[in-house]
């Protein structure tokens, strides 16, 4: 005969699935998170584009904790911290890789002849 555990949500406190409300908060910030950054480029609030791009990466960067609170379920408790050492080695690479990233885009826009202008018959 089976025994029934005497807490049934101890296995929900253990691995965290997450709720049904959990989840819709999760989807529900996650298309405000997009909606935003999507009206600021489409409605040209932001006339700065350094401004706007850093607007944007801010709402990316909040969007990710988003999903990694909401979907990933990670939280310094679960799993005996190693999602959270997780969590910190993907923030370091994306941090490299969105600063990397900027860095050569930047360069490039500056560096490249911006007077120059091809003339397509050359090409033949």
């Amino acid at each position: 005969m089976a025994h029934a555990h005497p807490n049934p949500d101890a296995h929900d406190e253990e691995h965290n699935h997450g709720t049904r409300r959990s989840y819709l908060i999760g989807f529900a910030l996650s298309v405000v998170l997009t909606a935003i950054p999507f009206w600021l480029v489409m409605a040209d609030v932001i006339a700065d584009t350094m401004v706007a791009t850093i607007v944007i990466m801010a709402f990316g960067a909040v969007q990710i904790v988003v999903h990694m609170i909401y979907f990933l379920h990670m939280n310094t408790k679960s799993e005996g911290g190693w999602t959270m050492m997780a969590a910190i080695f993907t923030i370091i690479i994306i941090v490299i890789a969105l600063s990397g990233s900027l860095w050569v885009m930047f360069h490039l826009n500056t560096n490249m002849m911006p007077g120059h202008i091809m003339n397509p018959a050359d090409l033949l």
